[in-house]
């Protein structure tokens, strides 16, 4: 029961914290969309968002996903008219990249360079949009937002009710997010009472293997998975402390984590957009697994080289 107790409030605070984030965002943004701002910054970066099959307008939940995290970036979509495909194409590019400042904080702080971080994570949003939008033929249909009906934003006629329909949509856009953040929490919860976090270590042993990555990463790799690269920090730090993870496999993981962490949250939360999140989650695991088994392999390969050089020239 306290297990119980101690997910909601947790639930609830978060909510209240990213709640302060989403209501006004929603709010502004639905505000602005009536107004002159919107059109000029659309038609500004038209022509590059137009070459990853997304509208202008587009830019600003990208801007928002980056600089602060995924519930503002939400919160901003929940204010447009967008169709399937390019909210797909739009959570796809925010589940690699996101929250910039505090998760690449984070990352250096256990070790990772900077230009490390943002080259994976900035190259992957990029990479992907341009895959969907090229392969994928179908989602021309307009986006349905959980409660929102679709297109309402087309039909406010004067200030007080463009206001009214701000403060609607940003209460709905958090009611959803407290829909998915509590039971998260509870279950994170439940994983910290029970001490599953250790087991979860031990059984990622063998795919870690297969990463090419060492055993030791387990903790930090599990962490990262469940927790994300910004709430589980400290577990991560003090795991590399621990387990005296070496450069190589520090970079391996992190660069793995990039591509696939928060599995559940990150994935989840997309829900109310009206998406399908489990290709997005496949889209995840798969980029994490080939990307990081590819650099494990070229690594390995210019360590034998190094060592092959090393041998002649104590030969010679």
């Amino acid at each position: 029961m306290g297990t119980l107790k101690k997910g909601i409030l947790t639930g609830l605070q978060t909510t209240w914290t990213l709640g302060k984030i989403i209501f006004p965002i929603t709010l502004l943004i639905t505000v602005l969309s009536y107004t002159p701002v919107l059109e000029w910054i659309a038609h500004m970066l038209a022509p590059f968002m137009g070459f990853i099959g997304l509208p202008g307008e587009a830019a600003i939940p990208l801007v928002l996903g980056n600089i602060l995290n995924l519930y503002a970036a939400i919160g901003a979509i929940l204010s447009m008219d967008l169709a399937v495909k390019e909210v797909f194409i739009l959570a796809v590019m925010l589940s690699f990249s996101h929250n910039l400042f505090v998760e690449s904080a984070v990352a250096m702080k256990v070790g990772v360079r900077m230009t490390v971080i943002l080259a994976v994570r900035i190259g992957l949003a990029l990479s992907s949009a341009l895959l969907i939008h090229w392969l994928w033929k179908g989602g021309g249909e307009t986006a349905t937002y959980g409660f929102m009906p679709a297109g309402s934003a087309s039909e406010a006629s004067s200030w007080g009710a463009i206001v009214w329909e701000g403060l609607s949509s940003a209460f709905l856009g958090v009611l959803q997010i407290a829909l998915v953040v509590i039971p998260i929490m509870i279950l994170i919860q439940i994983m910290k009472d029970l001490n599953w976090l250790q087991k979860i270590s031990s059984w990622m042993a063998p795919f870690t293997k297969l990463l090419g990555i060492r055993e030791n990463t387990s903790t930090t790799l599990a962490s990262g998975l469940v927790f994300g690269l910004a709430f589980g920090a400290g577990v991560m730090i003090q795991a590399v402390k621990e387990d005296n993870v070496k450069k190589k496999d520090l970079y391996l993981v992190f660069i793995f984590l990039i591509a696939c962490h928060a599995v559940i949250e990150d994935t989840v939360i997309f829900i109310p957009l009206g998406i399908p999140v489990l290709p997005l989650l496949i889209i995840r695991f798969i980029t994490a697994v080939v990307l990081t088994a590819f650099i494990a392999f070229i690594w390995k390969q210019a360590e034998k080289k190094q060592l092959i050089h090393k041998e002649a020239t104590y030969d010679y």
